[in-house]
């Protein structure tokens, strides 16, 4: 496959129950490496709604691979080594709400991060020693973006909830009724265990991205409603799956081409590392996150040029026994 013909604009990561996309040409598998390692499978390119898309299985092939154990910057990567610009991320969610119900679409625009043993971000430790890097992340998902994906539900006629906080926890392990009340108590909206530490990953990768969060059940907190089981999920991820490749699909035709959010630039000022003490490595490393805002090799430095030394001129001795006569 030749690097031109790779190049891909939309990413679409399938969380629970999403596990391939329908209706794509011009279908190839790329199998990338990266320096975080290999994703959670093959992408799959190909062309749906006139829109070059990279499809990428969350959990992988047969749904092996837990929340926590993910390699989220390997996903992120892979794709923003494609040229993604967008990233449709769709997930399995619970809710918190009763005014939000099973069967029912939110896209958020908030997230809370519960995790605890995940790395979120690309710069330092072992991979990319010696830069740093804050991204600013109070606004996560990307306006222009949710904007569309709410349009495109409203046209296929599902009940959608614009904005809301998605609470992302470290699972596997469903919540407890104790943490599932003080998440309600907190007014987050929605639960699940996938959208963090990928949020945070494809801002620093300067890449949009939003969710189509599927509302699978009510979490454990609801009197009336039995605590959230996988068979339940399943029953209703059935159910709504079909519904969200549909929603991609309208969106997909809404896409502008020109970028004009903060997400396209979030790495501009975010780099604090002066750019000559950034070692040699982790530039290349990060050559594609980093290409616009510094050279992958340092430049090197122009040599002065000393002026000639003339040769000292010699004078020829004459030997004592050669004296003047």
């Amino acid at each position: 496959m030749k690097k031109g013909s790779m190049h891909t604009t939309v990413g679409i990561i399938g969380g629970s129950g999403l596990y391939e996309i329908d209706g794509l040409s011009n279908i190839r598998e790329y199998h990338p490496t990266t320096p975080y390692g290999r994703p959670s499978g093959p992408l799959v390119l190909g062309t749906l709604e006139g829109m070059q898309v990279a499809f990428l299985s969350r959990h992988g092939q047969g749904h092996r691979i837990a929340p926590s154990d993910i390699n989220y910057r390997a996903n992120i990567f892979a794709l923003k080594q494609l040229g993604v610009e967008w990233i449709l991320s769709v997930s399995a969610v619970g809710s918190m709400r009763e005014d939000i119900q099973p069967g029912q679409i939110v896209i958020p625009d908030q997230f809370f991060d519960q995790t605890r043993h995940r790395i979120n971000t690309f710069f330092g430790g072992p991979v990319a020693p010696g830069v740093v890097a804050h991204v600013g992340f109070a606004d996560p998902v990307c306006p222009d973006l949710a904007r569309l994906l709410a349009d495109a539900c409203r046209q296929q006629d599902v009940v959608v909830h614009r904005g809301g906080t998605y609470v992302c926890i470290e699972g596997p392990q469903f919540s407890s009724k104790g943490e599932s009340r003080i998440y309600r108590q907190w007014g987050v909206d929605v639960i699940g265990m996938t959208n963090v530490p990928e949020a945070k990953l494809a801002r620093e990768a300067e890449i949009c991205y939003s969710t189509i969060a599927m509302v699978t059940d009510y979490d454990c907190w609801h009197e009336t409603h039995e605590s959230v089981t996988v068979e339940a999920i399943l029953e209703t991820l059935h159910r709504n799956v079909e519904c969200a490749k549909q929603i991609i699909r309208t969106a997909l035709t809404s896409l502008p081409i020109e970028r004009n959010c903060p997400c396209e630039s979030a790495l501009k000022m975010a780099l604090v590392t002066p750019q000559h003490l950034i070692p040699l490595t982790t530039r290349r490393r990060l050559a594609p996150l980093l290409a616009r805002y510094i050279e992958s090799s340092p430049p090197r430095p122009n040599r002065v040029k000393r002026p000639s030394k003339r040769p000292q001129r010699r004078l020829a001795l004459v030997p004592k026994s050669q004296g003047r006569k």
